[in-house]
């Protein structure tokens, strides 16, 4: 994998608050001593921390990107909600939208596309999540589930480049299970075989941790890693980073 670019992407999930931010030194010293390698680091915190972590990380390689948004661009009487517009505003450039958790929420492939459609509006770049259950891959659905949700979440979407798809199956989010190499390698493959065009950078999230990255890193068709619990703390963060290219 030493010769691809890829993607780490933090997603922090409800966690953090301003003191956290000061762990990140060790990550900011860390891009900037290897400013060369071909990765592109990610933090996607709760709302409250994006504005901060923006401001701290401005002359730095790292990006900054937000966990989900509002489907309406313009402002209205959403209580609670931010939409795509309010987080590029407060220094976001990626959004994940459709993960798993959020789809066990209620959120719907309708509901995501109409999501996805606002955040490339607002110019920002999506990280749009697909994933099987634990039955549907039992049942040898995975193919037909990831097709269906890449149909459905990116209708009339023509133009891809701002889009980053990350494949995490619903059944390996916080279990430490992960998939096997050969049938992440399919899935992964499979999904990339749905795009005629340009083929959008294709990530794996699920149970990545410093110690399972040694198992998947060196599956060639694997474009990054969007990661959880493990991205929480920075010496778990680099150490995945740093297997994935040893």
């Amino acid at each position: 994998m030493t010769n691809k670019y890829m993607y780490f992407i933090a997603n922090w999930k409800m966690f953090g608050d301003l003191r956290t931010l000061n762990s990140l030194d060790s990550v900011i010293k860390f891009s900037k001593n290897n400013k060369n390698s071909k990765f592109r680091i990610v933090y996607c915190p709760p709302n409250t921390l994006i504005r901060p972590l923006s401001k701290r990380l401005k002359k730095t390689n790292l990006e900054v990107g937000a966990q989900n948004c509002h489907e309406n661009e313009n402002y209205g009487a959403y209580t609670g909600h931010v939409n795509s517009k309010m987080l590029k505003n407060v220094g976001a450039k990626y959004v994940i939208l459709g993960h798993s958790e959020n789809r066990q929420s209620g959120e719907t492939d309708k509901l995501i596309n109409l999501k996805i459609k606002s955040a490339i509006k607002s110019n920002l770049k999506v990280i749009f999540c697909i994933g099987e259950t634990l039955s549907e891959k039992r049942k040898k659905r995975t193919n037909k589930v990831l097709a269906q949700q890449i149909t459905s979440g990116l209708k009339s979407i023509k133009n891809t480049s701002n889009i980053i798809i990350a494949y995490e199956p619903v059944w390996s989010i916080g279990t430490g299970l992960i998939p096997k190499p050969n049938d992440l390698s399919n899935s992964i493959s499979f999904i990339k075989s749905k795009f005629r065009k340009k083929t959008p950078k294709v990530l794996y999230g699920g149970s990545v941790n410093n110690k399972n990255i040694t198992e998947i890193k060196d599956i060639n068709v694997i474009d990054g890693f969007l990661i959880g619990g493990a991205s929480q703390s920075s010496k778990k963060f680099i150490d995945i980073i740093k297997k994935t290219f040893n």
